[in-house]
């Protein structure tokens, strides 16, 4: 038993959370329940962290792992410019799938939130004084956060846009992008005004079943008759991954509707008639 592992274990609190500084995405993120598991964690993100991809990246922040309390809660997503230090939101988006462990594969986000005003409003104001006491003064922020009955607990605020494509499920008044809208922030127009259209929106991130090399993906024409746009970037021949070891996504799922309910269950159910055909080893082709 690895002497660092398990002097730590004895000495955290449980549920707790190992996270590998340095990379993103929810990657070698494990929450332990126990000192064996914690052990357990520990060894798995060092494996993770001695792979030649990611040992590759000379980060030194890939030196440490962090350990944090487990926070209980549901969990959010926050979009927003700072403009000389004030946040102006976006969207507030929802992750509807629990996000308990012992991985945190993010899937769904669906925006307007469907939480009261007052925990909204607590959000933005947690949200804003991260923001301040980061020293965040111009640009974009992507801010997450859980709420435990009426307290909030931020997770990260990220001086950047949301990741991936995801940012299409945030459009504005006329149709205008997210991205239209920080390059205009960015040459100092005023966008104080720009007002997210009305209908609901949301986007799934498509999440690997299993390891092994991808192939193909079938159902596509019936998702896209379920959901608004259906967005493949999984390539053939392509190794994928799950959590915790895993930092992509087969692909993406929008959809937009007169509710955040709707939009829910119409990703729901264009990513249940997708299946993906992933093999553990390249088919070999005769010649």
């Amino acid at each position: 038993m690895d002497e660092e592992a398990d002097h730590a274990a004895r000495e955290v609190q449980y549920p707790c959370v190992l996270k590998p500084l340095g990379l993103s995405t929810s990657r070698g993120v494990i929450r332990a329940d126990t000192p064996q598991e914690f052990v357990g964690a520990f060894a798995r993100i060092r494996r993770l962290l001695e792979t030649p991809g990611v040992a590759r990246l000379r980060d030194p922040a890939l030196a440490y792992i962090q350990v944090e309390t487990f926070l209980p809660g549901r969990e959010f997503a926050l979009e927003g410019l700072v403009t000389n230090g004030r946040l102006q939101v976006l969207a507030l988006f929802d992750k509807p799938d629990p996000l308990d462990g012992p991985y945190f594969q993010e899937t769904i986000y669906i925006s307007p939130s469907r939480e009261p005003l007052s925990i909204q409003e607590a959000i933005v104001q947690a949200a804003q004084r991260a923001v301040t006491a980061l020293g965040l003064h111009q640009g974009p922020i992507h801010a997450e956060m859980r709420v435990d009955g009426d307290c909030v607990w931020m997770l990260e605020v990220a001086p950047r846009p949301i990741g991936g494509l995801c940012s299409k499920a945030l459009v504005f008044e006329d149709d205008t992008p997210l991205e239209e809208l920080i390059v205009r922030h960015a040459l100092g127009e005023d966008v104080s005004e720009a007002r997210r259209r009305t209908k609901a929106a949301g986007a799934m991130m498509i999440p690997v079943p299993r390891a092994g090399i991808y192939q193909s993906a079938r159902g596509v024409d019936r998702a896209e008759v379920l959901a608004d746009g259906v967005i493949i970037t999984a390539k053939e021949g392509q190794r994928v991954l799950p959590l915790p070891e895993g930092n992509t996504y087969l692909g993406f799922l929008f959809a937009y509707g007169e509710t955040a309910v709707e939009v829910e269950n119409r990703l729901r159910q264009a990513h249940q008639t997708l299946e993906f055909e992933i093999v553990e080893t390249l088919p070999v082709v005769s010649r």
